[in-house]
């Protein structure tokens, strides 16, 4: 680690001085006997802590060397928890910190253990010594030699051999500064050299300037003489000052006492995290920078703001801000939270209540410079906020109609910029937070913004997100119990707020849907119910700190388990309550509070994630009968509480779905109270957003939401989230309800009413299937119906719409109805109109149920096989005449066994087959007909296929033509007539002489009806090619050559050529067949020769191998 910073101070010394520094706390000796501390000790140490040493000097003419000794003593930091601050980042087995020896901080501690700390010096301010770093196997030993200089109990610079670069302290300096903190008696101290050459005459003063050149003649020799020129020189700068610096006397009066920060490397380290782009644990990086200011402000150290103001410079200076600007794209989600969490910190800031005016005037000035950049990220994302300024109260009356169209919008500094306007100087607030004692039990008033409530204890009156973000700056800075303080009396606020809320709702009670909240507080950018949590939960946290920081070093990077438990009730709660209730309380007002849904994908989003981040920390809790009553209490006010309660009875359109939060409160009540625990989940269940006839709200009593939010068509872009979560609460709720018939009804009523989305009615209906059907015993018969029920919902919803997995739903809901039994089977036939596709009824439910592993499953007798197959075959037939081109093969295999049905579905087949039923379609009925033994019935098909047929001259790879092969096959098996009558309809229908050549050969190798009909047998004699039908079939064939030839011929290419003379050889073996054959081919190559005797390379071939 190289220098870091700048060189310690050097003031002007004339006798030696120095300077001190802050400590916490001082350690009791571990002897066995304690023995007090001298005055003079103590005096020291308070002085050390707060006086620059030059004040020391210039308060006092004389300081005894005693007295110097034990200040400077005290000067340097005694804190090891400070050390490590400025050493490490706060890593844990959560964050993935598994080799904590590599921290800064830990290997320090192993470097002093081991021994590797030697030579330690301290004169005045100046601490040195040297650290040797052991040699490992790829690495020598090496002496590191470590410089430290301090100041009231802050180190003010360091500098170290090793050579790193790093924000925090290399491991040499802890080692080195533990060193001085667990060993101060085993250190040489000296008081400043300023001092020690005071003491000196002018013959030591010589020896030891001669002495030191000599030591070091080849680095300061130059320097030396440099200065003794000047120094002999009357009128050189030097001689124009009194006195000399000296680097050990510490700082002056004048400079900044604050712990050395390397600023340069904390902007070169956000600078490198920030172009990584969120890879190689860039995110995490930054936000432990994060984490390690809130630790600074927590130790009131003003390192905390500078190293925030560095971190956001680099942030603003991020080249992709411009170009998302630009490409008019979103910034990634993770990217998003970091500025937030920036956003967050400075409000944290602006908000420290003992920070001097001229501080929050310099930090306003830097954000509203930040705040002016127009890549500035907005506070909701690419989303402008047309929100009004909500660091105050809501705006009342007229004012609040206000065009919204032109208001700028708001960064993520804005309000911080904002809260730069808030003040601590409020005599209320600073009773309450200054005191545990402030009470007024002769307070009657009862007005909305009252002081006391009927108690007499205190009240806070503030727009929420506000006043909890004083809550949060004052937890920041290290005034936990002051935090604690105003979070109670924030939380008594909310809960009187809610009571009157309540009556003021059930006396009037005129259907009032509009919500009053303009912000949520779950999802806030302030996150104020999260904060009150923390708060409260801190506060009742089982941490025992009581061994001091041993114990933090030997846990540092360990996940620590937290316990919490119901301590001693505070003076401004009720009977029986504690801390723990109240956190749970507020954090149950909060996630039930009705808040409109806001704009944008990343505000939706982040509603969503503070929901569920403050859901998890509740089921960290384990409930008991005191919190079970807590949850109780809040489950009626929520049922009851009207337009303030997103479980009101009734809700405006745009509200944030309660789905997961009544998931919660649903699996908390129900072991303790199952009847309010429904209450909630079915209320939950609505999603208004997606009802065509939702509420819109009493018009004719604007509130502040009519006003700031206009009619408009929302655009959810959680809405898929929103509705698994709902899907989520509904699965719960059957779940719970297996076996209670009366609970199940209800719960299918309400799924049916209130999910639209038919894959989260399928997914319902798997997960009841699953629950109704475990393995190791007997099913459900109540939970399957409702399975069923939903799986006809899901299908009658999907039968008219494309989707993916209809296939896959048909065939699960045929399971489902064979798991209920037979009647469920019939009654899904019986009614298949309303739910399947005649082709879906047909290949799949009929097919499915007349299977033999479905007679097996059901274990069916023959009646109930017969009812079945009955149902099956008019559903068969049904379906054939709704969609014959699709149902009419199944619905012959499905009549197979019954002769009506069969026939009919026969001639359902030929009345469709001249209108629209295609030519593939007929012969693959054809070829049924035939492999079921209806032969004759497969030739009129075969027929009827070929009238739709047309196979041009150069389709010799068309699919159909083994069918028009096995058609012209079956008609020779059948006999001459069959021939007769089919050959007209093959020379229409196929033009492709390939083919015809096929079939015409294929036709003279054997007697027509050698095994006709009934076995009867032809005479046996062979059809001549002169005479019907094969004469015609012949000529078309020849023709067929022909006009194949000259269409060939007309593109032809040469590397065709020796193709086409293959071909014409095939044309030659048709032409042979006829009796004048051989001269009707000589005719036809002469005129080729003579038509195409351009094509004199093709013609030189035809005529070598066809004369």
């Amino acid at each position: 680690m190289a220098e870091r910073g700048q060189p310690p101070a050097k003031r002007l010394c004339c006798r030696p001085g120095f300077n001190p520094s802050k400590a916490p706390q001082r350690a009791a000796p571990t002897g066995k006997s304690y023995k007090p501390e001298s005055l003079l000790d103590i005096s020291a140490r308070k002085v050390a802590e707060k006086w620059p040493f030059q004040q020391v000097e210039e308060r006092f003419t004389r300081i005894p060397e005693p007295v110097q000794r034990r200040i400077v003593y005290w000067s340097f930091p005694r804190n090891e928890r400070e050390i490590c601050m400025y050493s490490s980042f706060n890593y844990s087995a959560e964050d993935g910190g598994d080799d904590e020896s590599r921290l800064p901080f830990k290997r320090g501690i192993a470097l002093l253990e081991s021994g590797c700390v030697d030579n330690v010096l301290q004169v005045g301010f100046h601490l040195s010594g040297t650290v040797t770093e052991p040699a490992t196997q790829s690495e020598p030993e090496t002496v590191c030699n470590v410089a430290i200089s301090f100041d009231r109990c802050k180190i003010t610079s360091v500098t170290c051999g090793c050579g790193n670069k790093d924000i925090f302290y290399c491991a040499h300096v802890v080692a080195l500064s533990l060193y001085r903190i667990r060993k101060p008696d085993q250190v040489k101290l000296h008081l400043p050299i300023s001092e020690t050459l005071f003491q000196m005459n002018r013959d030591q003063l010589q020896k030891f300037v001669q002495y030191l050149i000599t030591v070091h003649h080849t680095e300061v020799l130059p320097t030396a003489q440099k200065l003794a020129d000047e120094i002999l020189s009357l009128n050189s700068e030097i001689n124009q000052v009194h006195g000399a610096p000296d680097p050990t006397a510490g700082a002056s009066i004048d400079d900044e006492n604050c712990w050395h920060l390397d600023e340069e490397q904390v902007q070169e380290q956000v600078k490198l995290f920030l172009s990584q782009g969120g890879y190689h644990g860039s995110g995490k990086q930054l936000n432990l920078l994060f984490a390690k200011v809130r630790e600074m402000l927590k130790m009131r150290d003003s390192n905390g703001a500078r190293m925030l103001t560095l971190i956001t410079e680099q942030f603003m200076a991020d080249p992709r801000l411009s170009l998302w600007r630009q490409q008019g794209t979103a910034m990634t989600d993770k990217y998003r939270q970091l500025w937030d969490e920036l956003g967050a910190l400075w409000m944290c800031i602006v908000l420290n209540p003992h920070c001097k005016p001229e501080q929050k005037a310099g930090w306003l000035k830097q954000l509203k410079k930040w705040n002016c950049v127009d890549v500035c990220p907005w506070e909701d994302g690419n989303h402008g906020n047309e929100l009004p300024n909500l660091t105050n109260a809501l705006p009342q009356g007229a004012n609040a109609n206000q065009d919204t169209a032109n208001r700028p919008h708001r960064t993520v500094f804005t309000r911080a910029i904002e809260a730069c306007d808030l003040h601590w100087q409020d005599n209320h607030l600073q009773h309450i937070i200054s005191s545990d004692l402030y009470t007024n039990y002769c307070y009657h008033g009862d007005g909305e913004n009252s002081l006391f409530d009927s108690h007499g204890w205190p009240l806070w009156h503030e727009h929420v997100p506000t006043a909890c973000a004083r809550v949060d700056a004052l937890r920041s800075h290290g005034y936990p119990r002051e935090a604690l303080r105003l979070a109670i009396a924030i939380v008594n606020t909310l809960r009187r707020q809610q009571q009157k809320q309540l009556e003021i709702f059930q006396a009037q009670r005129k259907g009032i849907t509009t919500i009053t909240n303009l912000e949520g507080w779950v999802g806030h950018p302030l996150d104020p119910i999260g904060c009150l949590f923390s708060t409260l939960m801190d506060a009742c946290r089982v941490d025992d700190e009581s061994s001091g920081f041993s114990e933090f070093t030997e846990t540092m990077g360990q996940l620590k388990l937290l316990e919490y438990q119901h301590l001693p009730a505070h003076k401004f709660l009720e009977d029986g309550e504690s801390y723990l209730t109240l956190a749970v309380e507020i954090a149950l007002i909060g996630l039930g509070q009705q808040r409109i849904m806001p704009d944008g994908l990343y505000a939706q989003e982040k509603v969503c994630r503070n929901e569920e981040q403050l859901i998890a920390k509740l089921q960290e809790i384990e409930l008991d009968d005191i919190l079970v009553k807590i949850f109780r209490k809040q489950a009626v006010f929520l049922l009851e509480g009207g337009p303030y309660s997103g479980l009101g009875e009734i809700i405006y359109r745009e509200s944030v779905p309660m789905h997961t939060f009544a998931k919660y409160l649903f699996t908390s009540l129900l072991p303790h109270d199952a009847e309010l625990a429904y209450k909630i989940a079915l209320r939950a269940m609505r999603l208004p957003v997606l009802e065509s006839t939702a509420p819109t709200g009493d018009v004719s009593r604007p509130h502040h939401i009519a006003s700031v939010v206009p009619n408009r068509y929302p655009r959810w872009f959680t809405l898929s989230h929103i509705e698994s979560q709902q899907c989520e609460l509904a699965s719960t709720m059957l779940t719970a309800a297996k076996g209670d018939v009366m609970r199940l009804e209800t719960v299918l009523e309400s799924i049916q009413k209130n999910i639209h989305s038919s894959s989260h009615i399928f997914k319902l209906a798997q997960d009841a299937f699953k629950i109704a059907t475990p393995m190791d015993s007997l099913p459900d018969i109540t939970l399957l119906k409702v399975s069923l029920e939903l799986g006809l919902q899901v299908m009658r919803m999907t039968l008219s719409t494309l989707n993916w997995r209809r296939r896959e739903m048909v065939r699960w809901l045929v399971t489902c109805a064979t798991e209920v039994g037979v009647y469920a089977l019939d009654s899904i036939m019986q009614s298949w109109f309303t739910l399947f596709t005649p082709t879906e009824a047909t290949s799949i439910v009929a097919t499915t149920v007349m299977s033999h592993s479905t007679v097996v499953r059901l274990n069916l007798d023959y009646n109930q096989r017969e009812k079945l197959a009955s149902s099956a075959r008019t559903l068969a037939l049904q379906c054939a005449m709704k969609d014959p081109q699709n149902c009419a093969l199944s619905a012959l295999t499905l009549c197979e066994k019954d002769h009506i049905a069969f026939e009919t579905a026969y001639q359902i087949v030929l009345d469709a087959a001249t209108t629209g039923m295609s030519y593939t379609q007929l012969f693959t009925i054809a070829r049924y007909m035939e492999h079921r033994g209806y032969p004759m019935r497969a030739y009129k098909l075969a027929t009827l296929a070929m009238t739709h047929l047309n196979l041009g001259y150069n389709q010799d790879t068309h699919p159909a033509i083994n069918d028009v092969l096995w058609a012209c096959a079956l008609s020779h098996s059948l006999g001459k007539n069959e021939l007769a009558a089919i050959i007209p309809l093959v020379v229409k229908s196929v033009q492709c002489a390939t083919v015809l050549s096929d079939i015409l050969r294929r036709c003279t190798l054997t007697t027509p009806g050698m095994v006709g009909l009934h076995g009867r047998r032809n005479s046996g004699k062979l059809m001549s090619l002169d005479k019907a039908p094969l004469r015609q079939l012949l000529d078309a064939t020849i023709g067929a050559y022909i006009n194949t030839t000259h269409s060939r011929l007309t593109h032809i290419s040469p590397r065709h050529y020796s193709e086409f003379i293959e071909f014409l050889s095939k044309a030659r073996e048709t032409f042979l067949m006829a009796h004048d054959g051989h001269i009707q081919f000589t005719q036809f190559i002469d005129n080729l020769k003579q038509i195409y005797k351009g094509k004199k390379k093709l013609m030189m071939l035809v005529r070598e191998r066809f004369g």
